[in-house]
């Protein structure tokens, strides 16, 4: 029917086409819009004809009386089009509206079911088979389709393919078809398909997979597993039918392994369907006995009687069924009791299904299942399934999603899979507030008992509270509930957290933002008194605040606290530094001990050495005694580069004719021979007037073959060069470092620039020519040696961290001017580093945010820049005598002994300095005639403390 049709429409086509052209190009669009109409429309009518009664065309809204009138329609259409023309065209346009509306609506409510059913029944009737094809796809993901809808989806698809490639993807889609719902239509349609494939590789395997899939599905619904059963036992018979003719032609071997073998399969599916209740049975019986030539076994009457006393059992539930009209909720909750106690999981399985395809969108009734699943039958491939299905067609009902996450949990699903699905319940539109909240609380118990608490899980891994902080912060800014954030700053405190500045000011700044003032005050006192890392900040914050809004009360009161806590910080720190001192100086004098023990176990060795070379001596001149001819011939010496010639002057001898005995010297007379050239060998000539021209160059790789050739093109860029004198040591090695000599003062300042440049992976030292003789206590250091508040000292960094991954660190607290790597004479880096800040407000703000941070495993330590003070070497008059006052070995200012060397005191209780700032230590030598300052008066511990509390 639906070719006769197609060929009815393309006829009518043909003959419109053969008619007088429309007028205009638009007139002509609108014709052909109107041809393809009313022929995709014949074809849903006689599409509709051929289902047959196995399909409910009234539900779908086309009847054949419909199709026969739109069949007619087609017909007069074509041969008249311009009497329905205007007809169509308003038809079509109004379909168009209507999709455009349904697509608009579904991109704002995706789970619009009718949205999705009426948008797929408009483009079907359209005929645009690419759109509805992508609209059935996109609903199939979001819900299960209803039987009605796959069975029209898959007769398109059938009706569409035309190669081996389609009928795949034809396979697939009733894949996915049985995967919905158990339907037995659908079932029988897919066993029917796959007939039609049996002449392909493995289709005849194909067909007999799908019918025993089929079987294990619906083969026991009472009412409609008749139909697979006798089409899977149908097509078995049809190739035994087929066999026959050439059976008896056959070897006994090959007619056992074909014919009989096949006969049995038939055998085998009539005792295996008169063994189940089923509707019809005598008639099977009957079938089987007139089709089997031997007499049916008595074990297969057997099952066949027992089967039949179990279908009187079920029939008054069968037949409630049939009397009741849809959804027959009622009829199938008392099925379902009835198999419960009966307790066959295949029958409790197949009646659930039965009624999930009336009432799928009933969320007692996926419960009820899942819960059965879960508890007996503990499939995971089968409970998963149903639970993914429940949450598809009822999405709106919390307690299915929660049950399919501990459903997976139970199952060990992967943690991402479960991740997933729970952001799809968050999406899926819950009625209630509350649904969300009980959906967060199956996630969080699900997300804790993954943490395995007994394997060492402490505070250590959040030891600053980060969580808790946030939490707080929630709290007070999006909840209002400040209380709440007050009560969890209280529990972070208690965990070690009170003695932190930082942590203090947190607090401080939530409570501004979001508390009151007294609850500031609150806290800064609790701060001034618990604070021990930088009691001075916190001070400083509470002053600030009063003086902008306390009284005056408030006022002396904070100022109080503060001296108070201050005065107790400078004791206790006083103390700590008296201690350190004591320490110092018991390191020094056990120092000086070994020195001194050394020095004498090497004196006692000279000692020993120098006797046994006079004894070798007078062993010597005693046997010169007995040899006169000895004295005679002068002795065999071995030749040593750059050695001097003897003191008897013979220089020149011929040592073929020295044939008597060789005199060997001791081996202390050797060593001082050797060294004797060495001592006496001329250095380099240095014209101390040139040193305004002069650059010393030091730390020199010792590999550097000619210094001389390397270096002239480095310094020749500076400007010209006269000389450059490399040292070299007596055996001609190069010492690493030489003199270069420029014809102007100008230059000489130019290449002091190139100092800490890289030669051969060594950085270059490039210092003025001084001379030491003259001034002493010239060192040549370009880089501060006092406090710099805008400078920063990093230590710990590891030794794989470079100058751009610290400033990309660095650079989020402020702005960076320069970061120096220190490094050693080889060019390696020690750890250390400099970081130079604009000012000195981002460098405090730095070392808050920076000390303690962990750079690849390593934990750095962050201070203001402060180097320790060098000690100089005390002439042995100026030495202080034993038992006199200790004094640290650097003296702190007002401040106290802060390791990050922060100025954290409040500007009310600072005291001027005395001591004046250090100078510089730069590349110009000082100049002559200056005398240093006068040594300021050393100091005993109640003096400091005088100092220390003077207001």
């Amino acid at each position: 029917m639906a070719t006769a049709a197609a060929a009815s429409a393309s006829e009518a086509e043909a003959e419109s086409k053969a008619g007088p052209q429309a007028e205009g190009e638009e007139d002509e669009a609108k014709a052909a819009r109107t041809r393809r109409k009313v022929l995709s429309r014949a074809v849903a009518a006689a599409t509709y004809k051929t289902m047959g009664p196995g399909w409910d065309q009234q539900e779908e809204g086309v009847s054949e009386s419909d199709g026969d009138e739109e069949y007619a329609m087609a017909s007069s259409a074509e041969s008249s089009p311009g009497e329905y023309e205007w007809e169509y065209d308003e038809e079509e346009e109004k379909n168009q509206l209507e999709i455009e509306r349904l697509e608009e609506q579904l991109s704002i409510n995706v789970y619009d079911y009718n949205c999705h059913v009426d948008l797929i029944r408009l483009l079907r009737l359209e005929g645009e088979l690419a759109k509805v094809r992508t609209a059935r796809q996109k609903m199939s993901e979001i819900f299960p389709l209803t039987e009605e809808l796959w069975l029209e989806w898959l007769q398109d698809e059938v009706s569409m393919a035309l190669d081996g490639l389609d009928r795949e993807r034809v396979y697939d889609l009733f894949e996915r078809a049985v995967q919905d719902y158990i339907c037995p239509n659908i079932w029988l349609e897919y066993g029917q398909y796959s007939v039609g494939g049996i002449g392909q590789k493995g289709g005849l395997e194909k067909v007999r997979s799908v019918f025993e899939r089929a079987l294990s599905s619906v083969g026991l619904h009472m009412t409609k597993g008749l139909a697979i059963w006798e089409a899977y036992r149908e097509f078995e018979s049809a190739i035994v039918e087929a066999a026959r003719p050439i059976a008896g032609f056959l070897s006994p071997f090959d007619r056992e392994q074909t014919f009989d073998s096949q006969l049995e399969k038939v055998h085998s599916l009539f005792r295996r369907q008169l063994a189940i209740p089923l509707y019809d049975m005598e008639a099977t019986f009957a079938e089987y006995e007139e089709w089997s030539e031997d007499p049916i076994p008595e074990s297969v009457i057997q099952s066949y009687n027992k089967a039949l006393q179990q279908l009187e059992k079920y029939k008054p539930y069968e037949e409630a069924l049939l009397q009741a009209e849809a959804p027959r909720l009622a009829e199938y909750q008392a099925y379902i009791d009835f198999e419960m106690k009966v307790g066959d999981p295949a029958r409790i399985q197949l009646i659930f299904e039965r009624a999930l395809v009336e009432n799928c969108l009933v969320p007692d009734l996926w419960t009820r299942y899942s819960q059965y699943l879960d508890r007996q039958l503990k499939v995971k491939d089968l409970v998963l399934s149903v639970h993914s299905r429940a949450v598809r067609n009822c999405p709106w009902t919390v307690a299915l999603w929660s049950r399919y996450l501990l459903a997976m949990e139970r199952h060990g699903v992967d943690h991402r899979v479960i991740s997933v699905t729970f952001e799809k319940a968050l999406s899926a539109g819950f009625i209630q507030a509350t649904d969300y909240v009980e959906i967060w609380q199956a996630y969080l118990d699900y997300l804790r008992r993954r943490v395995d608490f007994k394997q060492g899980f402490n505070e250590s891994g959040d030891p600053s509270c980060l969580i808790m902080q946030n939490w707080a912060r929630i709290e007070a800014r999006l909840c209002n509930n400040m209380q709440k954030a007050r009560e969890l700053w209280d529990s972070i405190m208690t965990k070690g957290n009170a003695k932190y500045a930082n942590m203090w000011l947190e607090y401080y700044n939530l409570e501004r933002a979001h508390g009151d003032t007294q609850h500031c005050r609150k806290a800064l006192h609790r701060a001034v008194q618990c604070t021990s890392d930088y009691p001075e900040h916190v001070c400083e914050v509470l002053l600030t605040m009063e003086r902008t809004e306390g009284t005056l009360e408030d006022w002396d009161i904070a100022v109080q606290k503060t001296e108070t806590r201050l005065a107790r910080v400078n004791e206790q720190r006083l103390k700590a530094a008296e201690k350190e001192a004591a320490l110092v100086q018991q390191e020094e004098e056990k120092a000086e001990q070994r020195k001194r023990a050394r020095a004498e176990k090497k004196a006692l060795r000279k000692k020993k050495k120098i006797r046994g070379a006079d004894k070798h001596e007078a062993d010597e001149d005693d046997e010169k005694e007995w040899g006169d001819d000895e004295e005679e011939q002068p002795s065999k010496r071995r030749r040593v580069e750059n050695s001097v010639p003897p003191a008897t002057g013979k220089v020149g001898l011929d040592l073929e004719e020295d044939t008597g005995p060789v005199d060997v010297e001791p081996p202390s007379k050797q060593k001082a021979r050797a060294a004797a050239p060495k001592r006496d060998m001329p250095k380099v000539l240095h014209d101390s007037s040139k040193d305004g021209v002069t650059v010393f160059v030091s730390n020199l790789p010792y590999s550097l073959g000619a210094p001389e050739a390397a270096l002239r093109p480095l310094f020749e860029a500076c400007g010209d060069v006269v000389e450059i004198r490399p040292i070299f040591s007596n055996r001609g090695d190069f010492r690493g470092y030489c003199y270069v000599e420029f014809k102007e003062e100008a230059a000489a300042l130019r290449a002091l620039e190139l100092d800490r440049k890289s030669v051969e992976g060594r950085p270059m030292f490039v210092s003025p020519c001084v001379d030491k003789s003259k001034h002493p206590d010239f060192k040549v250091f370009r880089y501060s040696t006092a406090l710099e508040k805008h400078k920063l000292f990093v230590s710990g960094l590891p030794f794989s961290c470079t100058k751009e991954e610290l400033e990309e660190i660095c650079k989020a607290h402020g702005t960076v001017k320069d970061i120096r790597l220190v490094t050693n004479r080889a060019g390696k880096p020690k750890g250390l580093a400099y970081v130079e800040y604009e000012n000195e407000s981002q460098a405090s703000q730095a070392v808050l945010k920076m000390d303690g941070m962990t750079i690849k495993e390593n934990v750095i330590k962050v201070a203001i820049s402060n180097p320790p003070q060098r000690r100089v070497p005390e002439k042995p008059e100026a030495r202080k005598a034993p038992g006199g006052p200790l004094v640290p070995r650097q003296m702190y200012g007002a401040r106290g002994k802060g390791r990050t060397q922060l100025s954290l005191l409040p500007r009310a209780l600072q005291l001027p300095s005395a001591a004046g700032t250090q100078a510089e230590n730069g590349p110009a030598p000082p100049p002559a005639g200056v005398t240093p300052a006068a040594e300021a008066p050393k100091m005993s511990n109640a003096d400091f403390a005088k100092l220390l509390l003077r207001k």
